[in-house]
């Protein structure tokens, strides 16, 4: 016998007996034999039971996920000596790895050869995707020591129970036992992340302020969209006697696109959500673009593919979202009695929501509006001025009289209008009483 791909020759029971039987369950399985030398030759165990349950005792405390199933210890003769013979078979739920040190390099082995080593990051994923199939949700987290304060605290909130056979139902725990990348994402350890900024005007030039959110996805949630709130302004109205308050943007219309982006979003990028706030408008852009198989048009329209059907369900479950598909359907009708309207864009990899500053548009639209009543005040008093202008060529001079009939203007308008030509020197004020006559300057001069 010699060491191969799929043999190892042990001298004795060694902590690293663990690492190769990983390797195994993650290959194609293999034999381990304890108590023969490196050359084949056979040099026994002694005690051979005690070390059998030793071995099986480790195996079964240190190797995640429980890889028992795959595992036929007994002893054996060779050489006319007690050896122990350990058949590893290739295990369903790889990749397995030490309990201790996770999913990751350091903890997960594969064979190279006739030796036991660590397993790259892309060979790790390339195993997750072989054994949970192309699901994000589904699959293996990498970091298997997870915890859940916040989600028990949202869970709690609204009186629904989360204990491990929730956790089961939900899909925070696959079928063997581990943490999913649902649980990833739910829990305090959550690695994705989302950025905002706030930017002075209407361009990414000047930054006012910034900020990253990680943590549970249901944390981010909160305080994402209390941080957006301090932003969004509130406005003042009169309607005769009655004040109205109106919002930068509605309430449900931030709400519903930050749920959006965090529902609907690709998780296996790892690039963060973006949130740019302007003074005009709210950019939200989300990585991944619409699930294949579905357009823009279908989802305005209602039409609901989840890229993330386990998350959504449970956002559904803590009436954080109503039903599937309405979300876009709310922005729009949030803005159904205003002027402006909220724009989707999608690219490739990339899903956008702009939501509008309806203030800022009523605003430009009111200052519009008195530029056109300045221009038409100012082309009036042009008129009027002329109008005075030719009446005191033609007579030499004009009273108050000539300007109430002339102008068709109250007794008290032609008094103000009169004073105010003379304030600026274009008329000249002679007499008093009834003997009060107006000259033009250039004319009396």
């Amino acid at each position: 016998m010699i060491e191969s791909n799929e043999t190892e020759f042990k001298r004795e029971y060694v902590e690293d007996i663990k690492n190769t039987v990983i390797a195994f369950a993650n290959g194609n399985g293999g034999t381990i034999y304890i108590g023969v030398e490196d050359n084949g030759t056979a040099c026994g165990v002694s005690n051979i039971d005690e070390q059998m349950l030793k071995l099986t005792n480790a195996l079964r405390d240190s190797i995640r996920p429980d890889v028992m199933m795959f595992v036929d210890c007994k002893n054996v003769t060779l050489e006319e000596k007690p050896v122990i013979c350990l058949k590893v078979k290739r295990g369903t739920a790889r990749p397995y790895y030490l309990r201790g040190k996770g999913i990751r390099p350091e903890g997960v082995f594969v064979r190279q050869g006739a030796s036991t080593v660590p397993a790259s990051e892309a060979a790790i994923f390339d195993m997750i995707k072989d054994t949970c199939g192309d699901s994000f949700e589904d699959m293996r987290s990498f970091n298997q020591d997870l915890s859940f304060t916040v989600a028990d605290k949202f869970f709690k909130d609204r009186e629904i129970e989360l204990g491990v056979s929730q956790k089961r139902t939900l899909n925070f725990i696959a079928k063997d036992g581990t943490f999913t990348n649902l649980a990833l994402l739910l829990s305090d350890q959550c690695l994705h992340s989302i950025k905002v900024a706030i930017f002075e005007g209407s361009k990414k030039t000047i930054f006012k302020d910034r900020k990253e959110f990680s943590g549970s996805l249901f944390s981010q949630l909160e305080n994402v969209f209390e941080y957006i709130d301090l932003s969004n302004r509130v406005r003042a109205e009169f309607s005769g006697l009655n004040r109205i308050d109106c919002r930068d943007y509605p309430v449900d219309a931030v709400r519903e696109a930050l749920l959006n982006a965090l529902v609907h979003r690709d998780y296996s990028y790892s690039a963060p959500t973006l949130i740019s706030i302007f003074d005009d408008r709210i950019e939200f852009v989300s990585i991944g673009g619409l699930v294949k198989g579905i357009t823009l048009e279908d989802i305005e329209l209602g039409v609901s593919m989840l890229r993330n059907p386990h998350l959504a369900n449970i956002f559904y479950r803590l009436k954080l979202i109503e039903a599937y598909g309405t979300g876009l359907l709310k922005i729009k009708e949030s803005y159904a009695e205003h002027a402006v309207k909220p724009k989707i864009e999608v690219s490739s990899h990339a899903f956008k929501i702009t939501l509008p500053n309806i203030n800022f548009f009523k605003e430009q639209h009111d200052n519009h509006n008195n530029k056109n009543r300045d221009f038409i005040s100012a082309k009036n008093d042009e008129d009027k001025l002329n109008r005075i202008s030719d009446l005191c060529k033609k007579k030499g001079f004009i009273v108050r009289k000539d300007i109430e009939e002339n102008l068709n203007v109250s007794q008290a308008a032609a008094v103000i209008l009169l004073r105010g030509l003379v304030e600026r020197q274009v008329l000249i004020k002679q007499g008093k009483a009834r003997n009060t006559r107006y000259y033009l300057k250039n004319k009396q001069d």
